[in-house]
C-alpha cells in the first residue's frame, strides 16, 4: 500500500523563448545529470517485451537500488513534455514529471515544472520531502537558469562543467595544434577545435558532429571536417561511423572503420531490420583520442525527448481512446505513424492547410489522402484499435548537419588518409546519386613513340597530379587510375564540369612549356553501390558503366554529359554564366540495350578560346 500522493510545482520566469529552451529544457538526459541524478542503466526484465517503447531502468542511489518501468515519453515541441514512472523496488511507487513551455506576452517563457510522486511509505514520504525541500528545488532553479543563459548565448556551449587535463595531455594538445597548422590547416579552425577538446563536457566530446562546430562557430563546414579528418592522424581526435536508424534516427550501432560496417542492421528500440545505406543511414563523427582524455558515455535518461529531435510530437494513447494537441509546425512535410503498427499518415504543412483535422488509427490500417495542416494547427487523434498506440509525429526531412558516408567518402583527403578504409568483402551499400567522371588522353599511344616510353611516362603521371588537385579542389574524389585513364566522384554535378573544363584548359597550355596533352571526359550522374575492390573502396552500378561510355565520345576539346548532369540547374547556370557552348546530340550506347541517349558537348566558346590564346 502506497502512502498518498505528493505534489511539488514550480514556475520560473527565463528570458528564452520557447523555442530556445527546448534543446535544453527537453535533453533530459543532460537535466538529470546536471541536477545530480546517478547514471542509469536497462534493467533485466522476465515479462517478455515491453510495449510501445518502455523500457526498464535501475539506478543506485545512496546505497538504495531503485528499478522502475518507464512509460515513453510524451510531448508536443516546443510546449510541453513528461514521463511516467512505476517503480519496483525504491522509495517510491510512481513518479509523473510534467514540464510547460508558455511564451510570455514580453518576450521570454514562463516554465511550469510539476512532479507527482507517491511514496511507498511514510519513511519514504519523509525522505522525499527531504530530498524535494533541500536538494532538487534549489538544483532545479540553478540548472533552468543556467539553461536560460545558454539559449541566450551567441554561440551554443554545452555546460559550465569544468574539464581538467593533465599537463601531458596540454603540452600534447599545443603540439597538435601546432602541427595541423603546418599542415596547412586554417589556425582559426586548428584553434576553435583544440578548444572544443580540452573543454567541453563529456556529452558534447562523445560524439563531435563536425558540420554541427561548424555551424555554431560560423566556420566553412568543409574546412572544419578536414580539420577533424587531419587531426586524426596527429592522435587528436579518434574516427567513428554511426549507423542510423531510419525511424528513430539514433545511433545503433558504431564503428571505428568501414569493414565494421553491415548493410543488414536491427533497430532494439524500434524493432526494425534495415538496409544502410552511405547517403542517409551512416555519419561519420569523432571524439577525442584516449591519450588525450578520457571520454565517459553515461545514461542519465533513456527517453531524451532530444534524443529524436526530428520527431515533433509523440503521444501515447490507450485502446479507444482520443485526444486533442495544438500542434505549432514548421512548414515542410511530415509523416505521422505508430510504434506497433505498420504504415502511417503522410503530413504536410502549409499556409493554405486546415486549421483543424482529425486522424483515426484503426486495424485496417491508416487513411489514404494526404493530411494538409496549416500552422498552428488543432489535431484530433483517435485510436479505435484494441491496443495501446504510441502515436508519433515526425519531420521526414533529414538534419543537413550530418556528415554522411557517402559525401566524406567521396573527397580526396579522406582518400589520401584513409586509403585502406574498405568494406568487409562482399558487402554492397547504397551511396545515393554521385557524379562519376571518367577521363582519358587522346592519342596517348602516338605520345610514346614520340618523345619515348619514360619521357611519356613522367608526363602521363604529371598529368594524374594535375587532376587529382583540381578534383580535390572541386570537392571530388579520385578514385582509380586505369591505365592512362581516370575514375572520380563529386557530390555534385557541377563540380565535376568545372573541375574537367579546368584541367582541360591546363594541360592544353602546361606551365612547363611542354607539348600539349589531350583530355576527353565523360561525366553522368546517379544512383551507385560502394564496393571493396583491389583492398579499396570503389564504385559500380549502371550510373558508372554509362560515365565510362560518354568519355569516350569527347573529342578532348569538350566534356560530354549526360541529360542527369545538363538538367541539373547548377550546371545550367553555370554554362548560361560562363563562356560555355553545350550542344545536344543523340547516340545509341552499347551495353545498354542499344538505347537512343541524349546527350550534351560541353565547351569553350571559339572567341573565348582565341581569346585565351591571345592572352
Amino acid at each position: 500500500m502506497s502512502y498518498r500522493e505528493l505534489h511539488y510545482h514550480w514556475d520560473y520566469d527565463l528570458k528564452a523563448d520557447p523555442e530556445q529552451l527546448w534543446p535544453f529544457v527537453a535533453d533530459t538526459n543532460r537535466f538529470n545529470r546536471d541536477t545530480g541524478v546517478p547514471s542509469v542503466e536497462t534493467a533485466k526484465t522476465t515479462r517478455g517485451r515491453l510495449r510501445n517503447a518502455r523500457r526498464r531502468l535501475r539506478l543506485s542511489m545512496y546505497g538504495v537500488a531503485v528499478e522502475w518501468e518507464e512509460q515513453p515519453f510524451e510531448w508536443i515541441k516546443p510546449t510541453r513534455f513528461g514521463v511516467v514512472r512505476s517503480y519496483s523496488k525504491g522509495p517510491i511507487v510512481e513518479l509523473r514529471a510534467l514540464a510547460e513551455l508558455v511564451p510570455r506576452p514580453g518576450g521570454g517563457t514562463k516554465l511550469s515544472y510539476d512532479l507527482h510522486l507517491k511514496p511507498r511509505t511514510m519513511l519514504g514520504a519523509i525522505l522525499v520531502s527531504l530530498q524535494m525541500k533541500f536538494s532538487s528545488a534549489r538544483r532545479f532553479a540553478k540548472v533552468f537558469r543556467k539553461y536560460d543563459e545558454l539559449a541566450l548565448a551567441p554561440t551554443e556551449a554545452t555546460s559550465d562543467e569544468e574539464v581538467e587535463l593533465a599537463p601531458a595531455a596540454q603540452s600534447r594538445l599545443q603540439s597538435i595544434s601546432e602541427k595541423l597548422i603546418a599542415e596547412g590547416e586554417d589556425a582559426q579552425v586548428v584553434s576553435q577545435l583544440v578548444n572544443f577538446v580540452a573543454s567541453a563536457d563529456d556529452f558534447a566530446a562523445a560524439r563531435i558532429r563536425p558540420y554541427a562546430l561548424a555551424d555554431r562557430w560560423e566556420l566553412p563546414r568543409r574546412a572544419v571536417l578536414e580539420t577533424c579528418l587531419r587531426s586524426t592522424r596527429f592522435g587528436l581526435l579518434d574516427l567513428r561511423w554511426e549507423l542510423l536508424c531510419p525511424l528513430c534516427r539514433g545511433a545503433g550501432e558504431t564503428g571505428g572503420s568501414l569493414s565494421e560496417i553491415s548493410s543488414q542492421v536491427h533497430c532494439e528500440t524500434c524493432r526494425i531490420d534495415f538496409t544502410v545505406n552511405f547517403d542517409r543511414f551512416v555519419e561519420l563523427t569523432f571524439r577525442p583520442n584516449a591519450l588525450l582524455r578520457q571520454v565517459t558515455s553515461q545514461n542519465f535518461c533513456m527517453g531524451s525527448p532530444q534524443k529524436t529531435p526530428h520527431i515533433v510530437a509523440q503521444q501515447l494513447l490507450p485502446a479507444q481512446s482520443e485526444r486533442a494537441l495544438t500542434l505549432p509546425l514548421e512548414p515542410g512535410k511530415y509523416r505521422l505513424r505508430a510504434l506497433e503498427l505498420s504504415g502511417g499518415q503522410d503530413v504536410t504543412v502549409t499556409h493554405d492547410g486546415s486549421s483543424t483535422a482529425s486522424v483515426t488509427i484503426s486495424e485496417a490500417g491508416w487513411p489514404i489522402h494526404e493530411l494538409k495542416l496549416a500552422n498552428p494547427s488543432s489535431l484530433q487523434l483517435k485510436n479505435t484499435t484494441c491496443a495501446e498506440q504510441l502515436l508519433i509525429l515526425e519531420r521526414l526531412a533529414w538534419g543537413d548537419q550530418a556528415a554522411t558516408a557517402a559525401e566524406v567518402t567521396a573527397l580526396q583527403i579522406f582518400r589520401d588518409l584513409f586509403s585502406n578504409e574498405a568494406l568487409r568483402p562482399g558487402e554492397q551499400i547504397s551511396v545515393g546519386t554521385l557524379t562519376v567522371l571518367f577521363t582519358d588522353l587522346r592519342n596517348s599511344t602516338q605520345l610514346y613513340r614520340e618523345i619515348g616510353d619514360a619521357t611519356a611516362f613522367g608526363r602521363v603521371m604529371n598529368h594524374f597530379d594535375v587532376l587529382k588537385r583540381v578534383i580535390a579542389e572541386a570537392d571530388g574524389a579520385l578514385v582509380k587510375t586505369i591505365g592512362d585513364a581516370v575514375m572520380a566522384v563529386f557530390r555534385q554535378p557541377v563540380s565535376a564540369l568545372t573541375a574537367m573544363l579546368n584541367a582541360q584548359e591546363l594541360l592544353a597550355a602546361p606551365a612547363d612549356g611542354s607539348a600539349p596533352l589531350k583530355l576527353k571526359a565523360g561525366i553522368h550522374t546517379g544512383p551507385c553501390i560502394a564496393v571493396t575492390l583491389n583492398d579499396r573502396l570503389d564504385y559500380f552500378g549502371s550510373t558508372v558503366n554509362m560515365a565510362a561510355r560518354l568519355e569516350g565520345l569527347s573529342t578532348a576539346d569538350d566534356v560530354i554529359i549526360s541529360r542527369a548532369v545538363y538538367e541539373d540547374p547548377e550546371v545550367r547556370e553555370f554554362i548560361e554564366a560562363e563562356t560555355l557552348q553545350a550542344s545536344p546530340f543523340e547516340i545509341l550506347l552499347k551495353g545498354f540495350q542499344e538505347e537512343q541517349f541524349e546527350l550534351w558537348r560541353v565547351s569553350r566558346k571559339a572567341e573565348s578560346v582565341a581569346a585565351d590564346s591571345r592572352g
